[in-house]
């Protein structure tokens, strides 16, 4: 058990590295203790892009205070996973503590906490990281400066392009990091600047500066290299996990939730389940940041293809609820952006650039799962009202509170709310 300051009991960690790799004693002492100590339901929340373990664990702790009054009854325990990921500053995490969530609006640079969570996350590569901040402070030279940019952020993430994931069956190489560098800052400026204009008479726009967009190049490099671990600690770590834990008791009820990038770990878990294990009787996704078609049977724009996780959510003994919110504009503006600019034709758009991109570029947190047949589509009070569908994927449109939050993120991370946590005790039938 961990973190005698949880709001919750009995709470344990699984902390795994960037290959999936489980810390064995944590594993150990979840296996032994989950039956012992009564637990009939086992939630195991996975987070998105926290940059260190203090950050997880305050959202674990905030988002389970109240299930325990919602649900006096249930024998519930709670796992936190930690894994490798990182947040940039700038993106705000509506009512958390200034110390773990943004306390300055965002800007062009690469402040301080940014350059040490990126070198956390690429520790080989503190030099080219602090070459890639001092560009952003001196803006050199134009598109010759971008050009020379771009090469450092390729340089960046030439050691994360290896074995991996994909949300379909086939991802091609990440474009967007290989076009024309001043190109793709130039259309991540006019994004950054739409969003960040919402609401302003259209005459005060003015032509923004590449070099505005050149910090959202960067942060996609990190959502990149944070997109492919999130699949691998899925698949190679808490699959397995869980296979072992349903070995030990299989009695247990467990219940898997993410948000973000931990919502795409927690899918891809499913793919890593040993075969006949059917102790997971529910998948919850908060604002999940990967393909809306990754359950898809056939991708609408590519009929000859399928998703990655085509039928997984048949590895549930019950419901996959994907909760999303249009007020979302890290994947409603940035992530579809990014996904047309790498060629991943494959991956939900911002309502105002839908009629740009298409429906093809999308992200589950945005407008849920799409392309597979019987998908129940619900308002956030429906979903309340319940109960929900017992099997199969379910969406849920709980924008009425995922509502909250400034650019470049929107409302991605707005999601401690007790309503989002009466969801999961629908989803999971705990009572």
């Amino acid at each position: 058990m961990a973190d005698p300051g949880m709001s919750v009991t009995p709470y344990w960690e699984l902390t795994f590295d960037a290959d999936g790799d489980v810390d064995g004693r944590e594993r150990d002492q979840l296996v032994a203790r989950v039956a012992e100590d009564g637990v009939r339901d086992l939630i195991v929340f996975a987070h998105g892009w926290n940059d260190d373990r203090s950050a997880a664990t305050a959202l674990y702790r905030r988002f389970f205070a109240p299930v325990p009054g919602l649900a006096p009854r249930a024998r519930i325990g709670y796992v936190g996973v930690i894994w490798p990921s990182m947040r940039f500053s700038d993106e705000p995490i509506p009512d958390f503590p200034k110390s773990v969530a943004a306390a300055s609006p965002p800007t062009a640079a690469l402040d301080a906490d940014t350059r040490r969570a990126l070198v956390a996350v690429f520790p080989d590569r503190a030099d080219l990281i602090g070459q890639l901040g001092r560009m952003l402070d001196e803006r050199p030279g134009g598109a010759q400066g971008l050009t020379e940019f771009g090469r450092l952020v390729r340089q960046l993430i030439d050691g994360e392009r290896g074995p991996g994931v994909a949300d379909t069956e086939e991802e091609g190489e990440p474009g967007v990091f290989t076009m024309d560098p001043a190109a793709a800052c130039e259309e991540f400026a006019e994004a950054l600047a739409a969003v960040r204009s919402a609401g302003t008479p259209s005459e005060a726009f003015s032509i923004p500066n590449p070099w505005d967009g050149a910090k959202e190049l960067l942060r996609q490099a990190a959502y990149y290299t944070m997109k492919r671990r999130a699949g691998t600690v899925g698949e190679q770590g808490l699959g397995p996990v869980l296979g072992t834990l349903a070995g030990a008791a299989p009695g247990v009820r467990v219940h898997l939730m993410g948000h973000s990038f931990g919502g795409r770990l927690v899918s891809f878990a499913l793919r890593g389940l040993p075969d006949g294990v059917r102790t997971v009787k529910s998948v919850t996704l908060l604002q999940g940041a990967f393909s809306h078609f990754a359950f898809a049977e056939r991708v609408p724009q590519a009929p000859d293809k399928a998703g990655a996780l085509k039928d997984q959510q048949r590895r549930i003994d019950g419901p996959l609820v994907c909760c999303y919110s249009h007020f979302d504009t890290a994947l409603g503006t940035f992530y579809p952006l990014a996904s047309r600019l790498s060629g991943d034709n494959r991956s939900c758009v911002g309502s105002e650039i839908a009629a740009v991109l298409g429906p093809e570029w999308g992200a589950m947190g945005h407008d849920g799962v799409q392309a597979v047949p019987g998908t129940a589509r619900l308002d956030l009070a429906a979903a309340l009202r319940g109960p929900l569908p017992a099997s199969g994927c379910v969406n849920v449109d709980a924008a009425a509170v995922v509502c909250h939050g400034g650019p470049p993120a929107g409302a991605h991370s707005d999601i401690v709310h007790p309503e989002l946590a009466r969801v999961v005790l629908a989803a999971g039938r705990i009572t």
